[in-house]
């Protein structure tokens, strides 16, 4: 296993990264590609994940194989192939179309921290994962969802919060995604022993 640091990102054979950045202690599984997107602290993904014109929350968990803001191909015009776009391909004398990229970059997604996507699931652009939710594996995010809310589905839909509402609320305000690397450090144990509630009454009181 690497050992992660906090001055660059892990980043494992055969990956691509575009206009991307990271955080501390990030990872990039093998055979991923990254495109116009920024890692917060501690945020991973797994072998051949596809995440592009993304904002990924600190302690992001990304399976492997999942495509985090697909693009889509202009299906209103009379063609959708990528001869409208990507000209340059075809032709020596025709330029790649900018106004079609540019759209396409700012249909950003957010993931909330620590929230956990699910194998080969995919979120589509413009959608925003609150913190510490879930989507299955396989699914299809659509729509947003809310902090701490498990989806699934095709396309997800809710399937139960993984805590009651004020626990939610008493996460959010302890926030300790925000913690410190030496602070984390010294909960480490408690994260693994104790279940959320006993965890705020340890921490928050």
């Amino acid at each position: 296993m690497p050992k992660l640091s906090a001055e660059r990102p892990f980043v494992h054979p055969g990956c691509q990264i575009v206009n991307s950045t990271f955080g501390a202690f990030c990872e990039v599984g093998e055979g991923s590609r990254v495109l116009n997107s920024d890692f917060g602290d501690y945020a991973y993904c797994d072998r051949m994940a596809d995440i592009a014109n993304t904002t990924v929350g600190k302690f992001a968990n990304i399976a492997a194989m999942t495509r985090i803001g697909p693009t889509d191909h202009p299906y209103t015009h009379a063609a959708q192939h990528h001869f409208l776009y990507r000209s340059s391909y075809y032709w020596d004398d025709a330029e790649d179309d900018p106004v079609f990229f540019s759209a396409r970059a700012v249909r950003r997604i957010v993931l909330g921290a620590d929230c956990w996507i699910g194998h080969g699931a995919i979120v589509k652009p413009e959608v925003t994962l609150g913190i510490g939710a879930v989507v299955a594996a396989g699914a299809v995010v659509t729509k947003d969802v809310d902090p701490f809310m498990i989806v699934a589905g095709c396309p997800a839909r809710p399937l139960r919060s993984r805590f009651p509402q004020a626990v939610i609320d008493r996460l959010l305000a302890l926030a300790w995604w925000d913690w410190s690397h030496d602070r984390l450090r010294a909960a480490l144990m408690d994260f693994r022993a104790l279940k959320a509630e006993a965890f705020l009454e340890k921490y928050q009181g």
